[in-house]
């Protein structure tokens, strides 16, 4: 079956998306944004490119018309309105938002909808839930899931020791907005930047702290079934300090116009990354208290004669691999659908979800 699918935003991750549906006949892919530079660096014989202007929604209503699904690669706050008009399209709808309040409101829209609506498909949130909901099924009781994901330079050069890799928004929003857990058995809000915490792999030190929206739905879904959730955002030994005095003791965090000027003019982005995801799940198996830890290091490729990043490769081949689950049939074809309704082993299998390997 083939579908029309519309990709909207054509930055760093919509331009990775569409470099891995090349390789995939099924789909007819039409890439919207409003910027027609980015729209030429895109062209390809295989793809429409749409002048949209994605913040309209009569615009954006009126291309998902003529497509099966859509893929949103457009900042987190347009999501709600995206969602609405996919819904209002009859248009399977995908995103990457990692925004809570976005999440809820799609949820919402996907409560008595005939089609399916599948947030936060990229890597966390995204795949790591996948694979800490996958690690849950081995136990069978649960005490303990931490997730931690970082996407990191490899070469560190600056104070920060970081490099601009994805959205400034998605980045501020983590840093800025309250976390979710849960404590002792109960769902709490955390906040960012805190509970920092040292640990080491390959032996390179690191450090992680929380961040707002890894988790996606796994509070809903683990909820009375664990003891203790959370999520953290990795860096190397350093960055957190110095992110906290800019948000917190600048109050840059309440000026976060102002904040992302600062990081873009500041800081490059580089292709030389590294996706680092650890998941630590403990639990009863067999009557014994059993720990088991995924960990995984993902470095960028070329695909297509194009070269992708680690967190470009990592988040297009996330939402990538969703969409092609549920063309599939291997997904729930219509309300709201999270991540962790995707079989590790299947995601893994998927031509896109291999780049995980």
């Amino acid at each position: 079956m083939t579908w029309n699918l519309a990709i909207l935003g054509g930055g760093k991750i919509g331009e990775a998306i569409v470099q891995l549906m090349l390789d995939a006949p099924e789909y007819r892919i039409t890439v919207a944004d409003r910027d027609t530079a980015r729209l030429s660096s895109i062209a390809h014989d295989r793809v429409r490119c749409a002048n949209v202007d994605c913040t309209d929604r009569e615009q954006v209503r009126a291309l998902l018309e003529t497509h099966d699904a859509v893929i949103s690669a457009c900042p987190y706050y347009l999501t709600p309105m995206i969602a609405a008009a996919a819904k209002a399209s009859g248009t399977h709808y995908f995103d990457l938002t990692e925004d809570v309040a976005s999440t809820r409101a799609v949820r919402e829209l996907a409560a008595d909808a005939d089609t399916g609506f599948v947030p936060q498909c990229g890597l966390a949130p995204g795949y790591v839930g996948v694979v800490a909901h996958a690690l849950t099924q081995r136990f069978e009781a649960l005490r303990d899931v931490r997730m931690r994901v970082g996407a990191l330079p490899i070469y560190p050069a600056n104070a920060l020791k970081y490099n601009l890799t994805w959205s400034t928004d998605g980045l501020i929003n983590e840093y800025c907005n309250p976390c979710e857990a849960i404590i002792d058995g109960l769902r709490r809000e955390t906040l960012p930047l805190e509970e920092v915490e040292a640990f080491s792999l390959d032996g390179i030190a690191y450090e992680a702290f929380n961040t707002s929206g890894g988790l996606g739905t796994l509070c809903d879904t683990l909820g009375g079934r664990v003891e203790n959730l959370d999520y953290k955002t990795v860096r190397y030994p350093g960055h957190r300090d110095i992110v906290k005095m800019l948000i917190r003791d600048l109050r840059l965090g309440q000026r976060r116009d102002v904040l992302k000027d600062v990081l873009e003019t500041a800081i490059p982005i580089t292709l030389q990354d590294v996706v680092l995801v650890f998941v630590t799940v403990t639990g009863t198996r067999a009557a014994r208290l059993t720990q088991e830890t995924y960990a995984k290091k993902i470095y960028g490729t070329d695909v297509g004669g194009r070269r992708l990043s680690a967190i470009q490769l990592t988040t297009a081949a996330g939402v990538c691999a969703m969409v092609d689950l549920f063309r599939e049939g291997h997904l729930p074809q219509r309300g709201f659908v999270p991540q962790e309704s995707a079989s590790h082993d299947a995601f893994l299998a998927n031509r896109f979800g291999r780049y995980y390997h």
